[in-house]
């Protein structure tokens, strides 16, 4: 039986060799236990589908990896299982086979593996299958049964036939009879009930372990990004800490050249050294408090409105060439956010990355912000009340992001040639931590949108005006 912790391909291969041991199987309770199970002498005809199954059983071996990832070819192997299945059952005795019960084989493999729809067509194929060598049951069995009442019919002809109604009842031949199709009938039932049972039970129960497996692969990939995370943050601390006393040291060689500087040149080149000067410092300042605000996880309530007023400020402060567009609905400006003091720098990286792109494209460093409130698709547990989040949706007019690079970028560090992704990683997980998602996608007109969802503050909706 295909197990669902291993790859696709391993269970195919362990498939194809489960029907190698089938085929076994077939040949040797012919040859060897055809009078022990009281199996029927098998036609010629038997002969030639059993050298068809060994063709399709090598194929299937030689070719597995055909059907990776294609529940379509998977159903179809299943469900010629079954017929070759059904083939060496006719021909052996029908529904009287003692191995009938292997028609379940099939349906169990495809409850685990395939879709919902697969283990149900396989169950109904199986149960019609069964169904018809039920009815063809005479064929098989009856005649012999009438055989015994046939001859003592033939011993007692002598007699009159009042004397052939005490010495040959015909009420034990019926009775038997009758016993026999009761027999059958229940074997079809539980038959049936075995069919469902795998069918809606198995398939339920493998339906919840690929889930678990889901949510378990989904943590192992966090894990690991919160480790690549851990070892990134640890770097930048020791970095910042290892910065702070060469700018203290270049802030007092500035000073003391302006002091003395008099050419306007050199006093130009000066104000920019300063301005150069004062971005670092207030990058290692805000570094420094969010260090403490995530140590201490203090969340405090900010509104939209000061966030984006804080925002254009740093963006203006440290992005002078940026074109920022901001667009809010009415209903955002005083919507409210618990935040700290990582959300901002997240924010300014992805408007750093889409300035840059754009200035890449010659279409100058233009970045286009839209604020909105929606309803969050899931309910709150507690109230059972749709709650509210806020979308942030920054784009830039560059050249977009590679198609196969967008469900990668954000969650791990990818290889391409203008970096890493390692800003749009650090981004992400801070939204994650407040609660929020990122998305990337190309905008219809050209460029890349970064969507960035966070959930409002369920106390406190808006401010009052």
């Amino acid at each position: 039986m295909a197990n669902l912790n291993v790859p696709f391909s391993a269970n195919q291969q362990q498939l194809a060799l489960l029907r190698l041991v089938n085929w076994g199987l077939k040949i040797g309770l012919i040859v060897f236990a055809a009078d022990l199970f009281g199996l029927t002498t098998p036609p010629t005809t038997l002969n030639y589908v059993l050298i068809f199954e060994a063709c399709y059983v090598g194929f299937s071996y030689r070719f597995h990896r055909l059907s990776i990832d294609n529940h379509g070819l998977l159903f179809l192997t299943l469900l010629l299982d079954t017929l070759f299945w059904a083939t060496w059952l006719y021909f052996t005795g029908g529904a009287t086979n003692a191995f009938v019960s292997l028609l379940l084989l099939p349906i169990a493999i495809s409850a685990i593996t395939l879709p919902r729809w697969a283990p149900w067509s396989l169950t109904a194929l199986s149960t019609a299958i069964y169904s018809l060598m039920i009815m063809t049951i005479p064929e098989h069995g009856v005649d012999d049964t009438a055989k015994p009442a046939a001859a003592m019919a033939d011993m007692h002809a002598g007699h009159d036939m009042s004397q052939m109604a005490m010495d040959m009842p015909a009420s034990p031949n019926m009775s038997h009879s009758m016993d026999m199709g009761s027999h059958y009938l229940g074997m079809w039932f539980n038959f049936v009930i075995s069919a469902l049972v795998l069918t809606i039970t198995v398939g339920f129960i493998a339906k919840r372990i690929r889930q678990k497996n889901i949510e378990l692969r989904y943590l192992r990939e966090a894990q690991l990004r919160q480790e690549k995370i851990l070892a990134l943050g640890t770097a930048s601390a020791q970095m910042a800490h290892q910065l702070a006393t060469p700018l203290a040291t270049l802030r007092l060689l500035v000073d003391e050249i302006s002091d003395t500087a008099h050419v306007a040149e050199q006093t130009e080149l000066l104000a920019e050294m300063q301005q150069a000067l004062n971005r670092c410092e207030v990058t290692l300042s805000d570094l420094r408090l969010a260090t403490e605000s995530i140590r201490e996880q203090k969340l405090v309530q900010q509104s939209v409105e000061q966030l984006v007023a804080l925002l254009s400020e740093q963006v203006s402060l440290l992005m002078p060439k940026t074109q920022l567009s901001l667009h809010i609905s009415p209903e955002a400006e005083t919507a409210i956010l618990h935040t700290d003091m990582s959300l901002l720098p997240a924010l300014l990286a992805l408007i750093q990355n889409g300035a840059q792109a754009s200035e890449d494209n010659q279409q100058g460093a233009k970045v286009d912000i839209n604020i909105s409130v929606s309803q969050s698709p899931s309910r709150s547990p507690s109230t059972q009340i749709m709650p509210q989040e806020i979308s942030m949706i920054i784009r830039d007019y560059g050249v977009g992001i590679a198609t196969h690079l967008l469900p990668t970028l954000g969650r791990n560090m990818v290889n391409s040639p203008k970096g890493m992704g390692i800003a749009v990683l650090l981004s992400h997980t801070s939204f994650e931590r407040l609660g929020g998602k990122l998305y990337l996608k190309a905008h219809p007109q050209g460029g890349t949108e970064a969507i960035v969802i966070l959930p409002l503050d369920a106390k406190v909706d808006h401010i009052g005006v």
